[in-house]
């Protein structure tokens, strides 16, 4: 689609707003793909698939429109907002006419297709935080809800979510310490890779011979952490092992890594310590010992789906079967405690599909069920090969809907309540992930990294690094190399990174501490 800006009224050259107007197109076009010709016409043609937007200032209210050209037909929408809201800060003023310009297309946009998303205009990946937000300066969960209707015009059912999750989030940030900050594991590999996965992990068949090196700079990078961390009196409050999947290592390279955490790192005070044994196939009695002895307090076994067809479209290497073999094993050992992922919309599955692979998962009692949507991401084999090797094509953004209406009817019925949130580009139907758990069971991690409450000090290939200061509600982000290989070659920047977290949290702490 075309994107054109009047060249008169903007606070700054209009292609500072491009961002914004791109993450409308993404949101309501998501095929489509921004250009940028120059010199707009007074008038699109209809034929030129095209938005203009102007922002006109008069004695009143700012008011910026957008006018959109489709072969369908052509839309106009328009937004506004006090004029003496241009005297603020540069980020509040371009906070402000971005919304607008935003809330524009987007009305302009749901015009043309003829309906409203379930997210409304809201165009970011955290929508938890705006009640969240709320709700600290002292407003109601109502009238966090409500803000959430009128403002970015988000429906009733997931603007009530978005709250349910907001309350949860405000109940961990009670119990964190300002000395405390979450620890993230990366384990890079995988036995195979999945139709859908685009994170930084290699197949193990490839790399084996780098498995064992990649353990032993880990555990250097553990040792380092531990040191910078007990010198500043930090301590640990939460920690996960992703990847990847951790459990591709065998049992004697997970207790490797294990003991170095016991040893070196603050987890005196660590409250919740989980690990992605995602792939069934990869779980065995001796693995699961080895965590249990380590004190592992949580375990994610994934089945995305049960149904066996839909499993090998997608790439994975075992059967409905074996994640049931897994559970047993688990149970043993870690009781109920155990997360288990799904995914809607998944090609070759439907919603009779979902609803008997809720009904096996909830028959097995795992604390928590995350129910993803699925999303085309970049680097995945789906949105590079396309989804005629995946058993067909997408499920319809109406069968998505049902499976998230389903999950959540079937869920609610079981006892679970939503805890976490969030969204992705590219995701069928504009929809989100939700994490759902039994009373007692939510885990405190992933409402950490998903709302940004705590500093996430992250180790390993693919790691980042957040540093939070939740007063100011800054964030720096400090990334360890991508991929393992890399990760082996950058031991100066690895360590370099790991000195600057400790002593942003250090001082964190003192500042707090102080005020």
């Amino acid at each position: 689609m075309k994107i054109w800006f009047s060249q008169t009224g903007w606070p700054w050259p209009p292609e500072r707003f491009r961002f914004a107007a791109e993450q409308m197109l993404l949101t309501l076009f998501p095929g489509e793909r921004p250009e940028y010709p120059p010199c707009p016409p007074a008038r699109p043609a209809a034929e030129q698939n095209a938005v203009l937007f102007r922002l006109q200032r008069g004695e009143g209210p700012v008011r910026v429109d957008a006018l959109l050209f489709r072969p369908e037909g052509e839309y106009s929408a328009s937004s506004g907002f006090p004029a003496e809201k241009l005297d603020e800060p540069d980020e509040a003023v371009y906070h402000t006419v971005s919304h607008a310009l935003k809330q524009a297309f987007y009305k302009a946009g749901t015009a043309l297709l003829g309906h409203e998303l379930p997210w409304g205009s809201l165009t970011g990946v955290r929508p938890v935080k705006l009640p969240t937000k709320a709700m600290l300066a002292g407003r109601t969960a109502g009238q966090a809800q409500r803000e959430l209707e009128n403002e970015y015009r988000v429906s009733a059912p997931r603007a009530a979510l978005a709250v349910e999750c907001a309350q949860a989030a405000l109940d961990v940030n009670r119990g964190l310490c300002r000395d405390g900050l979450a620890l993230y594991l990366g384990i890079p590999f995988c036995p195979t890779r999945c139709a859908y996965c685009s994170f930084i992990s290699s197949d193990i068949k490839g790399a084996l011979a780098l498995v064992d090196p990649y353990v032993d700079a880990l555990c250097r990078e553990i040792q380092l952490a531990g040191r910078l961390l007990r010198e500043e009196h930090l301590h640990i409050s939460c920690a996960y092992m992703g990847g990847g999947t951790p459990t591709t290592l065998t049992a004697e390279q997970l207790h490797r890594i294990l003991s170095a955490v016991e040893r070196f790192l603050p987890m005196e005070r660590c409250a919740e310590f989980t690990v992605e044994a995602g792939r069934p196939d990869t779980i065995t009695a001796d693995k699961l010992e080895t965590l249990k002895i380590h004190n592992i307090h949580r375990i994610s076994i994934n089945p995305q789906t049960m149904e066996d067809h839909v499993l090998r479209a997608m790439g994975r290497a075992h059967t409905a079967a074996q994640i049931v073999e897994a559970m047993v094993l688990a149970g043993r050992r870690f009781g109920g405690l155990v997360n288990m992922d799904l995914i809607a919309g998944l090609p070759a599955d439907s919603a009779a599909g979902f609803g008997r692979t809720l009904d096996q998962v909830l028959a097995m009692g795992p604390a928590n069920i995350t129910v993803h949507t699925l999303a085309l991401k970049k680097g995945s084999r789906l949105t590079e090969e396309g989804l005629a090797g995946a058993g067909g094509g997408l499920c319809a953004p109406e069968t998505v809907e049902a499976m998230l209406a389903l999950a959540s009817e079937r869920l609610r019925g079981a006892g679970y309540a939503p805890y976490y949130l969030y969204r992705q580009k590219y995701m069928s139907g504009s929809f989100e992930n939700v994490g759902w758990a039994r009373p007692g069971a939510v885990c405190a991690y992933n409402i950490v990294m998903m709302e940004e409450l705590q500093t996430v000090l992250s180790l390993g290939a693919g790691g980042i690094t957040k540093l939070v200061d939740p007063e100011n509600r800054k964030i720096v982000r400090l990334n360890n190399p991508k991929y393992a290989r890399e990760y082996l070659e950058s031991w100066d920047k690895i360590a370099a990174a790991k000195r600057t977290a400790a002593r942003f949290q250090a001082e964190l702490a003192q500042k707090r501490e102080i005020t």
